[in-house]
């Protein structure tokens, strides 16, 4: 179960590119008023590999 279950980002079909996955979801963090939350992703999903970043995709949001 994500963090914040109730923001929902979809990422099928979009580009896979990291840049494009983290503005993706600090917006949609920001969008339901969860600023403190999208500065936190950011920190920690840029702080590993390609693989930690989606992980840590999966522990905060919702990813449909």
């Amino acid at each position: 179960m994500p963090k914040y279950p109730d923001v929902k980002v979809n990422l099928v079909g979009e580009d896979g590119n990291a840049f494009f996955i983290l503005g993706r979801v600090s917006k949609a963090l920001r969008r339901a008023g969860y600023e403190d939350a999208a500065k936190t992703y950011m920190d920690e999903a840029r702080s590993g590999d390609y693989a930690h970043l989606l992980c840590t995709t999966a522990d905060y949001v919702c990813v449909k």
